[in-house]
C-alpha cells in the first residue's frame, strides 16, 4: 500500500525542544496516526519514541530548512493531515505550510496579530482600551520626535521578536544614535514603569475558559542584560478580576478564534482600584516554566490544549479544583557566553525553602548555543506555595543561595557543543 493510500492519518510536528515543554505522544496516539517530526539536533530528546518518522533541521524557522525536510516526509508517509508547531518563532513557517498545503488549523492571516507587534497594538487601541503610546520608528528621527512628543524614557523593540531580543531602553536623546534600526522593522513605545505581570490561559473566542495572572520579579528585558528573572501568582483578589476583565477585552480586539494565549501587561494599584495596560500578546503558552507548572501543580496541560486546536479538535476540559496552591518559577541567566561548560552548580530542591523542581546541567554539562531562549539556561527552578509571598519569598532565596559557573568554549568543542544533547539533573514531583 502507498503512503497515500496508508490508513493512518499523517501528522507532522516541528519541535525544537529539548526538555518535554510538550508531552506530544499523550496528546496524539501514535498508533493510531503516522506522527513525523521536523526537530533540531538538540530537540531530539524531546521527539517521543513512538514517532513515526524525524527528519533534523539546522533551524525550525528558517523555511530554505524545513521545506526540503517537510517535502522529503510527505514523499515517503503522503500528504498531512495536520502540522503543528507550539514555539512561538515557529508559528507563522507552520502556518504558511498548512496553506500551501491546504491543510486545516491557523493560517498567517490568523496569527500576523499576535507577531507584528505594531498591527496587534494598533488593534488594541482602536478598541479603545488603555495601552502605552507608540509609533512606528522609520528613523532616529522618528524616535527623537517620539520621546519628545510622549517623554523619555522610551522603548525601541522590533515588531517582530521573542524573548525580549533587541528590545532597547532609551533614556533621552543622547542615546538614540546608538540605536541599530536597520536590520529590521522596529516600533517605539511610551516606558511604562508599572509593575508586569504574564496571563495565560485558554481563550474560547468569546470568554476565558481559564486563566492565572501571574507578578514577575525583575523583567524579561533584565534577564537579557544578567538578571534572574522570576514569576508568582497572584493571590490579590482585586488585582486577579481586573486581569481577567482586560484580558479577556485585548484578545476580543484581536481574534474572535479560540486559542491558547501568553500575554503580558501592566497592573497600576497606586491611585485605587488596580487599572490594567497592554504590554503584548502571543498565541500560543508562555514560555521559561509555566507550561511545567501548569502541569504540575494546576493539573491542566497548556500544549495539550494548543496542540488539539491546530488538529481542530476541543480543548481538554479544566478539572474542577476548590483552594489548590499558587505557583512561581525563577531563571537564572546562563553563567557565560553559550556554548559554554559548567564547572560549578548548586543543586537547590530539598531545602526547607527551596523549589519543588530544577533542571540544572551537571558539572562537566555543555549549556549549548540554541533557539530555545529560556530553556538553556544557567539554571531552571519551580515553587509552589499556599500564598503569594510564601512562594515570593522561596524564589528570593533560591535566587539569593544558588551558584552555577561556566567557561566558554573553543574552537572544536564550539562545534561540537551545537550538536551536543546535554543530560539535564531534574527532581520534584507532579
Amino acid at each position: 500500500m502507498s503512503a497515500t493510500q496508508h490508513p493512518r492519518p499523517h501528522v507532522i510536528v516541528v519541535n525544537r525542544w529539548q526538555e518535554q515543554y510538550a508531552r506530544y505522544a499523550e496528546y496524539l496516539d501514535h498508533a493510531t496516526h503516522r506522527v513525523s517530526y521536523l526537530s533540531t539536533e538538540i530537540g531530539l530528546a524531546s521527539v517521543p519514541a513512538q514517532a513515526h518518522d524525524v527528519r533534523v533541521v539546522r533551524a525550525t524557522d528558517d523555511p530554505a530548512e524545513v521545506r526540503p525536510a517537510l517535502q522529503e516526509l510527505i514523499a515517503r508517509h503522503g500528504r498531512p493531515q495536520a502540522i503543528v508547531a507550539l514555539k512561538e518563532d515557529d508559528l507563522l513557517i507552520a502556518a504558511q505550510l498548512r496553506e500551501e498545503w491546504e491543510v486545516p488549523g491557523p493560517r498567517v492571516a490568523d496569527l500576523t496579530r499576535f507577531r507584528d507587534k505594531y498591527l496587534m497594538a494598533s488593534a488594541v487601541a482602536a478598541a479603545g482600551l488603555e495601552i502605552p503610546n507608540f509609533a512606528l520608528v522609520t528613523d532616529a528621527a522618528s524616535v527623537l520626535e517620539f520621546g519628545q512628543a510622549h517623554g523619555w524614557p522610551v522603548v525601541v523593540k522590533p515588531i517582530l521578536g521573542s524573548s525580549s531580543d533587541g528590545v532597547v531602553k532609551v533614556d533621552g536623546p543622547a542615546e538614540v544614535a546608538a540605536l541599530d534600526l536597520a536590520d529590521r522593522p522596529m516600533m517605539v513605545q511610551r516606558f511604562q514603569p508599572g509593575q508586569i505581570y504574564h496571563v495565560d490561559g485558554v481563550f474560547t473566542g468569546t470568554e476565558l475558559l481559564v486563566c492565572r495572572g501571574s507578578r514577575y520579579l525583575n523583567t524579561c528585558l533584565g534577564f537579557r542584560s544578567g538578571d534572574a528573572l522570576g514569576s508568582v501568582e497572584e493571590d490579590d483578589p482585586a488585582i486577579n478580576a481586573a486581569i481577567a476583565e482586560s484580558a479577556r477585552a485585548y484578545l476580543g480586539a484581536l481574534t474572535d478564534a479560540p486559542l491558547v494565549f501568553h500575554l503580558e501587561l501592566f497592573v497600576d494599584t497606586a491611585a485605587g482600584p488596580p487599572r490594567c495596560s497592554f504590554l503584548e500578546v502571543g498565541a500560543r503558552v508562555g514560555g521559561a516554566e509555566i507550561p511545567f507548572l501548569w502541569r504540575e501543580v494546576h493539573g491542566y496541560d497548556l500544549m495539550d490544549a494548543a496542540f488539539q486546536l491546530q488538529l481542530g479538535r476541543p480543548v481538554p476540559t479544566v478539572p474542577e479544583r476548590t483552594g489548590g496552591e499558587l505557583a512561581g518559577f525563577l531563571l537564572v541567566p546562563a553563567p557565560a557566553a553559550r556554548p559554554c561548560r559548567i564547572v560549578e552548580v548548586t543543586p537547590m530542591t530539598g531545602r526547607p525553602d527551596g523549589p519543588y523542581a530544577e533542571a540544572l546541567l551537571p558539572v562537566g554539562g555543555v549549556l549549548p548555543r540554541a533557539d530555545a531562549y529560556y530553556e538553556h539556561v544557567g539554571g531552571r527552578f519551580r515553587f509552589r506555595g499556599a500564598r503569594s509571598g510564601d512562594v515570593e519569598r522561596a524564589v528570593a532565596a533560591t535566587a539569593a543561595a544558588f551558584r552555577v559557573a561556566a567557561v566558554p568554549l573553543e574552537g572544536d568543542e564550539t562545534d561540537q557543543a551545537d550538536q551536543a544533547q546535554p543530560q539535564l539533573l531534574s527532581a520534584g514531583r507532579a
